[in-house]
């Protein structure tokens, strides 16, 4: 327990005898108290000091106890207020509690009263910096950088990757689109040798296969039409660092046989160019993709294959390790309060059951979307289901068998993929960055659906397309 004369107390009332008579009592308490003689000034002393606790008067001119307990807690959230009334305006105290005051005390109140209270207080206070502590201290524990997991078969991958960064192998992230393979790729770089040099990413599914080659390895001055000046690629631009390669397994195959030569001998020429450029760069290269089974089709070399699996990672799915959700969800509310400037406690139990039934087909990248979603359209500090956008949890507990729906027993599975996906993109005003976030894809995935699906924005002329309306 701190010493009383670390919590610091501020007294507001105007009535000079009621402020001497308080501030007299918590003094001796040990107590390092203020006064103040009405709202505006007290709210500028907790804007400049800062408080533990805040003990306010109901009824005072200008500006009253309940609407000073809204403007104090606004500057300083964690704030305790505590409002003093006459018997008659009780009513009105239990209202303030309602709205976040820790209690009240009924005018005339004894001074043993008084101590008791404030002794509650610093007491339920410290217990909330204890725990405070301890849950950093439990995040850290199952933290390795931003990922956040208390699975065994995540904590084997954390394992793995702590070790596995400090070696200069090529190392292969395997896992399904959400599953954060680059924020894992990250956290390799930040825990190797290399954490000081650049960390360059591409993503080798969003370019064609030209415009990809001049990323990698750049390009010469007049080497195409365009190349008005010479360019250094991402090889290069990672020189003394990491080279995350995503979506590796989408390359065609001169560029594969581009990327295996870089890979042997740590040098390369620019498109156009003559010059060798050596260069020192850790790759660490992720996919969806089942490559053995491509190199079986042959769609995918298998020299490469071996020179990229030299350690092979796999990400788990969010469905294999359910118990990581709630500890997931702590982690993006923490993020989304400071991102979007507002308090937000948590999600309601009800929430809660429907995050963990869900299937979450597109993994922590879903969940995060989800969590943001509900964080934005929230009306009070807790996420309720409603603010999810998801159904109520049915059926068996998460991890059995789960119901057959019947939402939409006419329509086919690409029925209603189709029907989402138009009302996503209708929502963003076909913004497909925003959309292929909402939805949880990446945005080569998202124009891949829209082509399959003939969705075009409204008045586009296109054959074959469907407007989005």
């Amino acid at each position: 327990m701190p010493s009383n004369e670390r919590v610091r107390i501020l007294v507001v009332d105007d009535e000079e005898i009621v402020r001497e008579s308080l501030a007299g009592w918590l003094d001796k308490d040990g107590y390092s108290v203020e006064q103040a003689a009405d709202g505006p000034s007290a709210l500028t002393r907790i804007r400049d000091h800062g408080f533990s606790i805040l003990i306010t008067d109901l009824k005072m001119p200008g500006m009253d106890g309940l609407t000073l307990q809204a403007e104090a807690r606004k500057v300083q959230p964690a704030l305790a207020v505590v409002i003093m009334t006459a018997f008659a305006t009780v009513d009105t105290a239990v209202t303030a509690m309602k709205q976040g005051a820790f209690d009240y005390l009924v005018k005339p109140f004894d001074p043993e009263e008084l101590s008791m209270m404030m002794q509650k207080i610093v007491a339920q206070q410290e217990l909330v910096r204890e725990n405070a502590v301890l849950r950093r201290a439990l995040k850290k524990e199952h933290q390795l950088h931003d990922l956040a997991s208390k699975a065994p078969v995540m904590q084997a991958v954390f394992e793995l990757a702590r070790t596995a960064a400090h070696a200069n192998s090529t190392i292969l992230i395997l896992g399904e689109s959400g599953a954060g393979k680059e924020v894992l790729a990250r956290a390799i770089h930040a825990e190797s040798p290399r954490a000081d040099g650049p960390f360059v990413e591409v993503s080798c599914a969003a370019l064609t296969e030209s415009l990809l080659e001049s990323e990698l390895f750049g390009h010469e001055k007049g080497s195409f039409t365009g190349a008005t000046a010479r360019r250094k690629g991402k090889f290069e631009a990672a020189h003394k660092g990491t080279l995350f390669l995503d979506e590796v397994g989408d390359i065609g195959p001169k560029l594969q046989l581009d990327l295996l030569r870089v890979l042997e001998e740590r040098r390369f020429q620019r498109i156009g160019g003559n010059e060798t450029v050596e260069v020192d760069v850790r790759i660490v290269a992720a996919t969806n993709k089942d490559l053995p089974r491509a190199v079986a089709a042959g769609t995918f070399r298998e020299d490469l294959f071996y020179r990229l699996n030299v350690i092979p990672i796999r990400l788990p799915p969010l469905r294999e390790r359910r118990e990581d959700i709630p500890l997931l969800v702590d982690h993006f509310i923490e993020r989304l309060s400071a991102e979007l400037g507002r308090e937000i406690e948590g999600v309601s139990a009800e929430a809660m059951n429907a995050l963990m039934a869900q299937p979450w087909p597109g993994n922590v990248r879903e969940l995060r979307n989800v969590l943001e979603r509900g964080a934005v359209v929230a009306r009070g500090p807790m996420i309720e289901l409603v603010d999810l956008g998801l159904s109520p949890p049915t059926g068996p507990a998460p991890g059995g068998p789960r119901p057959a729906t019947a939402s939409f027993p006419d329509e086919s599975l690409d029925d209603v993929e189709r029907r989402q996906i138009a009302a996503v993109l209708a929502h963003t005003g076909f913004n497909v960055s925003q959309s292929a976030r909402v939805l949880g894809v990446d945005r080569v995935t998202l124009y891949n659906k829209m082509r399959k699906y003939g969705l075009r924005r409204d008045g586009e002329d296109e054959p074959g397309a469907t407007p989005v309306r």
